[in-house]
């Protein structure tokens, strides 16, 4: 798919490709108790010295320092939304910093983060919540998940960051937490799983059938020797950082500024990844109701153009392209691929993933019965943005026939070097 060209010149302070600030606890919007625990570590990417110091900020006031790459203190907040944020500053006098949004109460509670209360979402789903408890001073001991009256997962502590694997339909869920005293609280969640139905292909970025293509501008044709303008590279089966223990890093670089880097699989028909030919097409007429379902991370989400997710289905001469874009640098605004105009078009939807941290990202669309283009929703880390956009189809080939994924980076007005890392990749069909 060509890609959006923008025609401005971004200028940005661009914190996090120098540095890493690391914060394990607590999360970006999340809900805890007094005194806050900050639990966070710092590495220098451009000063040979290394970290000099930490601390934290609390609404613009500097409330704790401490020397070294690492932090571990509490801090005593009355109950209140607080925007924090965890800095390091380098010995060569430079300085990176992680902003972390937090809500501070005085009631006991489970506080689920992800998925909201009657959330349509797909398998595995994503379950982020942190407990407080003032009935009892010995704290909470573990929190665990309900499915339908079964108790399905236990851990630890009190937060829980899981992903459960449910077949499609409804659930009644339950977070629960247990303190130390006896005492328990719950939240409630119920849930549709898989409304595209059907079948599933799971840990994609984990597959093989994976191939890189440049896009050089101002045509954006895609091209595999494309000199220094623009490279690539995929690294898969890593470890750290990882949700599953098999992420997959995507890399772009070169000289050309504003080139991106196509990531292309070919899931059913020609050139099948998962054994999936269709070599008498009788499968692809019948399929009508997608999903793509990924979670992924950066720490250098500044340096970032947009990153591009995207459905391609071909048969009988049809081009089905439904191009969903994340426009960081360039407007943190959701768009859409309109098929016959190739334009990108504007949903209205702001885009803000979080950087340094794992984003969760659900595209649902559909092919009407004329083989119109329905783009159904978005959702990023549990905020649904619900678009029921029509679009009528384009044309292809009639040798193309096969459904394909594709994960793209854009690169800057500078064309700086980042990386992503996709993880739990699932595409539902």
């Amino acid at each position: 798919m060509k890609a959006c060209c923008y025609a401005i010149c971004l200028i940005a302070l661009i914190t996090s490709a120098f540095a890493d600030v690391t914060v394990s606890t607590p999360w970006n919007g999340s809900v805890v108790a007094s005194p806050v625990q900050y639990v966070a570590s710092a590495v220098s990417k451009t000063c040979d010295k290394g970290v000099s110091s930490m601390g934290i900020y609390v609404n613009g006031k500097l409330v704790y320092v401490v020397n070294g790459a690492k932090l571990n203190t509490e801090l005593k907040l009355d109950p209140a939304n607080y925007k924090t944020i965890v800095e390091e500053w380098d010995y060569c006098g430079g300085a990176t910093y992680t902003p972390v949004a937090i809500t501070v109460t005085n009631k006991t509670g489970v506080w689920v983060m992800t998925p909201a209360n009657n959330a349509k979402v797909s398998s595995p789903v994503h379950y982020q919540a942190t407990a407080t408890t003032f009935a009892c001073s010995k704290g909470v001991a573990s929190m665990g998940i309900y499915v339908n009256n079964q108790l399905k997962y236990v851990v630890d502590g009190a937060s829980l960051d899981t992903n459960l694997s449910l077949a499609s339909g409804t659930y009644n869920t339950v977070v629960e937490e247990w303190d130390r005293c006896g005492g328990a609280a719950y939240t409630p969640i119920k849930i549709t799983v898989g409304s595209g139905g059907g079948n599933v292909f799971y840990n994609l970025q984990g597959s093989g059938g994976w191939d890189g293509y440049g896009e050089l501008p101002p045509q954006y044709q895609i091209c595999k020797d494309c000199g220094p303008g623009v490279t690539w590279s995929m690294t898969q089966h890593i470890q750290s950082p990882s949700m599953s223990g098999n992420s997959t890093r995507f890399s772009l670089g070169g000289t050309t500024p504003y080139s991106d880097v196509l990531f292309n699989n070919h899931l059913i028909g020609q050139g099948s990844s998962q054994g999936m030919p269709d070599t008498n097409h009788t499968l692809l007429p019948t399929l009508h109701n997608f999903t793509y379902d990924a979670y992924f991370y950066t720490d250098q989400l500044s340096l970032s153009e947009a990153l591009e997710f995207d459905i391609n289905m071909f048969f009988n001469g049809v081009g089905l392209i439904w191009g969903t874009q994340c426009t960081v640098a360039a407007g943190h605004e959701w768009e859409i691929w309109d098929n016959v105009n190739s334009k990108w078009v504007s949903t209205g939807n702001s885009c803000y993933p979080v950087n340094n941290g794992w984003n969760h990202v659900v595209i649902q669309v559909q092919r009407e019965s004329d083989n119109t283009l329905r783009y159904q929703s978005i959702t990023l880390n549990g905020t649904k943005n619900v678009l029921n956009k029509y679009y009528a189809p384009g044309s292809a080939p009639q040798g193309w026939w096969g459904i394909t994924v594709n994960y793209q980076m854009d690169g800057n007005y500078q064309q700086a070097d980042y990386s992503t890392y996709l993880d739990n990749f699932s595409f539902y069909y």
